[in-house]
């Protein structure tokens, strides 16, 4: 059977994101690099207004964004997560039966995102978050809405 062009890209684009994530994250595989994406996605997703969550997921590629929305309930978020530690718990959580550690696995798909995504949508994003959660983000990312305002 052959792939239409379209799905064969997004099938490669997902690869690409799955192996920076596993090479960024020092993960042993794809499949690991997958449960870290897909708890991350959806913590971050529980943690956006419905618009900005669309928002972002209209940067995603077609299978991530597939991924982002499983199980969505736009209307029960924004989730009322404020401190990092509730965030890390929560995607502690979903990564089980996984035994990774949670912040490092958020930096590195807030890091996939930001390289990937629309510097202002990520910006966005990052408006969104009380302060203790902003510095789960990379630098050049939190600091983008400065530099472009000035």
């Amino acid at each position: 059977m052959t792939l239409p062009a379209t799905l064969r890209h997004a099938v490669q684009q997902t690869q690409e994101w799955l192996k920076e994530l596993r090479d960024n994250g020092d993960l042993p595989d794809e499949d690991v690099a997958y449960s870290v994406l897909r708890a991350v996605l959806h913590q971050l997703r529980d943690r956006l207004t419905p618009e900005e969550a669309v928002d972002l997921a209209a940067q995603l590629p077609l299978i991530v964004r597939g991924l982002y929305f499983e199980g969505w309930r736009p209307a029960r978020t924004p989730s009322k997560v404020r401190s990092k530690h509730e965030f890390l718990l929560e995607v502690t959580v979903k990564l089980r039966p996984h035994p990774i550690d949670a912040e490092p696995a958020v930096r590195d798909v807030f890091a996939l995102l930001a390289h990937h995504c629309d510097p202002g949508e990520i910006a966005d994003v990052i408006a969104q978050f009380p302060a203790e959660l902003k510095e789960l983000w990379p630098q050049n990312a939190r600091d983008f809405k400065r530099r472009s305002a000035t």
